[in-house]
Formats: structure tokens, sequence, C-alpha cells
């Protein structure tokens, strides 16, 4: 049964990668159903508004990293001010920022197959940050921070064969990753981050 992040997904028209490893195979809904969910969804779509556009991008943000609209404001609030610290803009401040939660820094270093999973664990004690627990998915991680397992999580199944997995484990640029040791270091701020946005609407959603 397609799951209701499947169906957003579609309906978006875009694979975002909410369900893990599933989003890359062929069971992903957006393969099997490339078209709308609904009785009407194999219709052609409607053109969209400018102003839809916009509303579109920042579903697909909020979507993709786990955040709802009070928290998206705040953040490129934050990208506003800060903006001039980076290359790029307001945009490249605003994704900057989005990449160094903990919940993401998680899922790049391939700790989990989703965010959704990373932000659970984190939830759940699992993760410690330069030796202290935390359980906040959105604490913002730094140039520097070191990201690794709790000793105690390392039996459960969840992580018992995973130094196997990170092996073969493709991480960003700007992340150091120990697969023997389950754990990873921010080598720099993110950058030349890849994503399914068009970051020029978001921008403007937030202008008007």
């Amino acid at each position: 049964m397609v799951g209701p992040k499947e169906k957003k997904e579609r309906a978006l028209g875009v694979r975002l990668g909410l369900k893990g490893t599933r989003c890359s195979s062929d069971k992903c809904a957006q393969v099997r159903r490339p078209y709308p969910p609904g009785a009407h969804g194999k219709g052609r779509r409607r053109p969209l508004s400018d102003f839809g556009k916009q509303i579109k991008e920042k579903q697909k943000f909020k979507l993709t990293y786990l955040i709802d609209e009070k928290n998206l404001n705040r953040i490129f609030g934050e990208a506003i001010k800060t903006q001039s610290s980076v290359s790029g803009g307001v945009g490249a401040k605003f994704i900057e920022l989005l990449e160094s939660r903990l919940d993401n820094v998680i899922y790049r270093l391939g700790f989990t197959p989703s965010r959704l999973m990373a932000r659970q664990l984190v939830v759940h004690g699992h993760f410690f940050v330069n030796g202290k627990r935390v359980r906040s998915p959105g604490y913002e991680i730094t140039k520097g921070d070191l990201i690794s397992i709790r000793e105690e999580s390392k039996n459960d199944a969840l992580f018992r064969d995973m130094r196997e997995k990170l092996k073969s484990q493709e991480v960003p640029k700007w992340l150091i990753l120990d697969a023997e040791k389950l754990e990873g270091r921010v080598a720099s701020e993110p950058h030349d981050v890849e994503v399914p946005f068009e970051i020029s609407l978001l921008v403007e959603a937030f202008s008007n």
C-alpha cells in the first residue's frame, strides 16, 4: 500500500526520498504511478500560477527537511540576517542552515536511510554530538562537530551491521565518515548541495 508520504511526492510530481531506500527502487510510487493521486490523477496537470509554484516549492522544502511553516519562516529569517557569510546570497545560506540540522547530517552520513528515521533515532537518544547526547533533530551542527552513535546502541539491530554498509557510503565533501568507529565529523559548512528545488521561487515566496 502506498503511504501518505509517497502520495505527497506524487502530488508534487517529484521524488524527494521521503521513504529512504524504497525511493531509489522500482517500488517507488513515483515510478509505478507517475501521476497525482486521486480519481483525476491521470489527467493532464494544470499549469500553476506564479503563486502556486511558490507554494509548491515551499511544500517540497517542508516535506524534505521535515519542518513546519513556523520553522521554515524562522530559518529563512536567519538566512536573511547571515547571508553575507556565504556566496550565493540568501538562498545558499538557507540551504546551508537546513543541511546543518542534526537529523539531516545523520542522514547524509548514511547512518539512516531517511531523514525521518534519523529524526526518530535522535529523539530516542541514540546519537551524541561531541560526546553529549542530543535529542533535538533541529540541533545546529557546526564545523568541527563530531557525531557518533551511543555506545549502548551499537548492539541494536538497527546498527549491528552498519559498519559493512558504511564502507561503500559516499558522503558530501563537507563531511568526514569513519565507518569503523561509526562516527562522522563536520569538515566545513555545507556546500555544493544538490537539491530538487527552485530556491529562487522560495525566496520570491518569502519576499511577497
